[in-house]
């Protein structure tokens, strides 16, 4: 007869990822934790800072991929071509929201309303039939009174605020339909690739928007263009690359936990740099979303798309 073998535990989604590993996820953090105050710094309309960032970020990954993944281009067929450039143009009105929020409120309110991304992933997949663990309910509504508590206090402040909030809360939900298409032709397409018509279709699409609404798209400043280069090789670049390499050796679970302290980073950041210290009233706001997605994450299974920042 033959030997019973016995089942094999399930992978952990909470694994201690590698030292080596462990470095880069910091460095990748710090990178993409500049992102909303180097923003918020620039001095360039929010729709041509987004539009540079991309087409930067385009211009740099393309001799790259034209070189070493030109057959895998070729390749593509109707369907991955659809979801690349239907990511990319999420990623558009994600950039398109998100950003001009910066202007509107401050950088710790707006982080800390994007980083809601995984909730929405959570919902999103929800409604593609996939099941949501009753613990990640339970998160959703911790966060949700975050989110009231946030904005409650930016209304105090003024309406201006309450409007950046409310733009910040729909670029997160924008950046949770860029990740779930993405997560459905990820499996069969390499990220360069994938990053390429992402960046390159969104930058498309922002040109169009910049040049009919008449943004400023030229004529900046050399400190201008210094930001916008750092913006696009640090948190455009550095971080979300090392994110896509942390992946391998990493569950989706613990580098969505790490990107949490993305928020804290970017307001101690704005406050050193930029003076935006916020209201006190903000912090037990902020705790609250900070725990609500924290729970959200660590209950998501492998049905629920990962959740990696676009900032």
């Amino acid at each position: 007869m033959a030997a019973v073998t016995a089942p094999q535990p399930a992978p952990s989604a909470v694994a201690r990822p590698p030292g080596r590993d462990l470095l880069l996820l910091a460095v990748a953090v710090s990178a993409v934790a500049t992102s909303a105050p180097l923003i918020a710094a620039t001095a360039a309309p929010a729709l041509a800072i987004a539009f540079w960032r991309n087409a930067f970020g385009t211009v740099a990954i393309a001799p790259w991929a034209l070189l070493r993944y030109r057959g895998e281009l070729r390749r593509l067929n109707r369907r991955e071509l659809r979801l690349s450039l239907g990511a990319g143009a999420l990623l558009a009105l994600h950039f398109g929201t998100w950003i001009p929020s910066l202007e509107l409120t401050t950088v710790a309110s707006s982080t800390a309303l994007v980083a809601t991304q995984p909730i929405w992933a959570a919902l999103i997949a929800r409604a593609s039939g996939h099941h949501v663990p009753r613990r990640a309910w339970w998160g959703m509504g911790i966060a949700l009174l975050g989110v009231l508590v946030l904005t409650g206090v930016d209304f105090s402040l003024s309406p201006r605020a309450l409007v950046g909030d409310l733009l910040a809360l729909v670029g997160a939900v924008f950046a949770a339909g860029y990740v779930s298409v993405g997560a459905r032709v990820r499996p069969t397409v390499s990220t360069t690739p994938y990053t390429l018509l992402v960046y390159g279709s969104c930058a498309a699409l922002l040109l169009v928007v910049c040049l009919v609404s008449g943004q400023q798209l030229a004529g900046y400043s050399p400190d201008t263009w210094v930001k916008l280069l750092a913006l696009t090789a640090g948190a455009q670049l550095l971080g979300h690359s090392l994110f896509n390499v942390i992946l391998r050796t990493t569950p989706p679970t613990v580098l969505s936990m790490a990107i949490l302290f993305e928020m804290p980073g970017a307001a101690l950041i704005a406050a050193l740099w930029l003076g935006q210290t916020p209201p006190w009233g903000v912090l037990p706001a902020a705790v609250l979303l900070l725990i609500g997605v924290g729970v959200v994450v660590r209950s998501q299974g492998r049905e629920v798309p990962p959740s990696i920042p676009v900032e």
